[in-house]
């Protein structure tokens, strides 16, 4: 049986530079054996037998694609419809008090099941004009995520009705996925955007931002400069969510605690 590559430390340096230079997150030391777990794939691809030979390769200016690939691989989170689903029913019962026109934005959409599961939720609470920013550092999550496209087994977490009124259930070559309905997704506009870097000039203000699961990438000091940035979009008596395993306690920022992990701009 053949050994599987190891990923020295030195490797493993070499890539915490790629990443902060080409995304600005830290990849901790303990995620070692994550990023070669992820990295294995493209080692069988090129057929290489040690970490070396692949950082030699996405070091040359032939392969940036590549190299790209690598900051899509290790950015990109399990997801899935309505995760932390007391965010979502919140999120409807606020909606709900709510005039349109209202603005989302989910700022680290991966494969979009999160900006889906806004558009659903708006959807079936307001009555008015409403619109989904969906943004994410991944070039070929986006690409997914506009598709539309998921597996059967994604709509377990639906509330009941949901996956008739918003999804198109597959049949023949289709069978066993589904696809978010047309009106919504036109609801939804996708856009790359790094939350490490000044944001676009002409993004806008927002009524509710999702900040989910992106804060643990990132030292205090970046993460409060991602926070002050966000918040900056954010009108005054709008929503922002985290994670509900992150934590902004104690930065000096317009925003109180509306209840576990969402806070509203004060």
């Amino acid at each position: 049986m053949l050994s599987l590559p190891k990923l020295g430390e030195a490797q493993f340096k070499q890539l915490q530079r790629l990443m902060q230079e080409a995304s600005g997150i830290h990849l901790a030391s303990n995620k070692r054996t994550l990023v070669a777990g992820r990295l294995m794939r493209r080692l069988r691809h090129f057929q290489f037998t040690n970490y070396d030979q692949y950082l030699a390769l996405i070091a040359e200016p032939a392969h940036q694609r590549e190299r790209r690939l690598v900051v899509d691989l290790l950015t990109t989170n399990e997801t899935y419809f309505f995760r932390e689903h007391p965010h979502f029913e919140f999120l409807g019962q606020w909606l709900a008090k709510q005039r349109a026109p209202v603005r989302l934005w989910s700022a680290a959409c991966s494969s979009g099941e999160e900006p889906y599961s806004l558009a659903m939720v708006a959807a079936e609470h307001l009555g008015g004009e409403w619109s989904v920013l969906a943004s994410d550092l991944s070039q070929s999550m986006l690409a997914l995520a506009e598709r539309g496209i998921y597996s059967m087994e994604q709509s377990r977490y639906f509330p009941d009705g949901w996956l008739r009124r918003h999804a198109q259930c597959g049949v023949g070559d289709m069978e066993g996925r589904m696809r978010i309905q047309a009106n919504l997704r036109s609801r939804v506009r996708f856009r790359e955007v790094n939350v490490v870097r000044p944001l676009p000039e002409d993004l806008g203000t927002f009524d509710v931002i999702f900040l989910r699961n992106l804060l643990i990438y990132f030292e205090p000091a970046q993460k409060q400069e991602i926070v002050r940035r966000i918040v900056g979009q954010l009108r005054v008596g709008g929503l922002l969510f985290i994670g509900h395993a992150e934590s902004i306690h104690g930065f000096d920022l317009p925003l109180r605690l509306a209840q576990p992990s969402v806070f509203e701009r004060v």
